[in-house]
């Protein structure tokens, strides 16, 4: 009995971590690994910390208010004028105590965005999408596992949340139960202090629980960002070209530079052989140059077609073993002879010059 397999089930199983190129259009997208936890644990401790540094201040600015409601403000006459003027000054205050509190909140927000993902602009991310407000869709997220995922982890912040909480109360159970014995001062004290404490001992239960929930994003982030050999294939393909084509393109390329160099070959003064593994073709002008140029060379079928091309042309060739594997490793097209060269190739050139006057 044979089963039989369709492989592009396995090629388009999303198992290659994501390119560069992937990652990149990803963030311009908006879509990265981003905890809402850690602004949250970010803004509770920046927030409560400043409580318990301003919470004096805080605490004299509001009794001035209420002081100076009960004994001035209560015996204004009420006009629209005065009233104007009531809540100019009213809002001046509440500004005066609360800009503290909303500057740290905004600035441990941003804080705690910068670190997760940095400075990041994705107008994309905020385009309208007809896909967002498909029912179908939204049925699909309320009831999926990520949701679920969410709902329990939502779960388990409550439960701690309510175990540090009451923890922190029941260690100051002794001056709850006193508390009726307190004057309203000491007792407004007090309870302004379990607050700070008890937002204290949140905000650090959340710190760790939201670094425990960034490595889960993380996690499914990179999960969600996977790409299949094929993916990665096209994406080869779009940034650096079909390979067949590229060869193509290259073979293109080496036919017209060889086509180049074989119509510098009869104009060359003299061709070099090995003679038959290299050729080396050479021109002279002393009129134009310093020295002998190396217009083409070749080996094996390069070579054989240069010698070839020099026969029909009646470019005279001489053969020098040495000095041809010396040219050709040395030089390039283009360059003059080297230095230590230029006594045999003066030799050379001297015996085709004799030559070309005999003819």
């Amino acid at each position: 009995m044979y089963l039989k397999l369709n492989l592009q089930y396995f090629a388009q199983e999303k198992t290659e971590k994501a390119t560069p190129k992937k990652r990149l259009e990803s963030r311009n997208k908006g879509q990265v690994a981003k905890s809402t936890d850690v602004n949250t644990a970010f803004i509770l401790m920046l927030v409560f910390l400043l409580f318990w540094l301003i919470g004096s201040y805080i605490t004299q600015e509001l009794l001035a208010m209420l002081r100076y409601t009960f004994t001035d403000y209560m015996l204004m006459e009420l006009t629209e004028e005065s009233l104007h003027t009531l809540m100019l000054e009213f809002s001046f205050q509440a500004f005066l105590i609360t800009a503290p509190v909303m500057l740290a909140a905004g600035a441990a927000g941003v804080a705690a965005n910068l670190l997760q993902v940095g400075v990041l602009f994705a107008p994309e991310a905020i385009k309208m999408k007809l896909e967002k407000i498909d029912p179908i869709k939204g049925f699909k997220r309320i009831f999926s596992i990520r949701a679920l995922v969410e709902f329990l982890k939502s779960m388990m912040k409550i439960l701690l949340v309510g175990i540090v909480t009451g923890g922190v109360m029941f260690f100051f159970i002794d001056d709850l139960l006193r508390l009726g014995l307190y004057s309203i001062r000491d007792g407004m004290i007090l309870i302004g202090r379990l607050i700070v404490i008890m937002g204290l001992a949140v905000a650090f239960l959340l710190i760790f629980l939201a670094i425990l929930d960034y490595m889960y994003q993380k996690y499914d982030f990179e999960k969600n960002i996977r790409m299949s050999k094929q993916d990665v294939k096209d994406e080869y393909k779009k940034t650096e070209g079909d390979p067949l084509i590229k060869s193509k393109i290259k073979e293109k390329q080496r036919q017209m530079a060889m086509s180049r160099m074989m119509q510098e070959v009869p104009k060359a003064d003299v061709v070099i052989t090995n003679p038959t593994h290299y050729a080396i073709a050479l021109k002279y002008d002393e009129n134009a140059m310093d020295a002998p140029v190396i217009t083409a060379k070749g080996v094996d079928y390069i070579a054989l077609k240069m010698k070839n091309t020099a026969r029909q042309h009646d470019v005279v060739m001489v053969e020098n073993r040495p000095l041809a594997r010396a040219l050709y490793a040395e030089a390039e097209i283009g360059d003059q002879v080297p230095e230590d060269l230029f006594k045999a190739v003066a030799e050379v050139l001297a015996y085709v010059y004799r030559i070309q006057q005999k003819i």
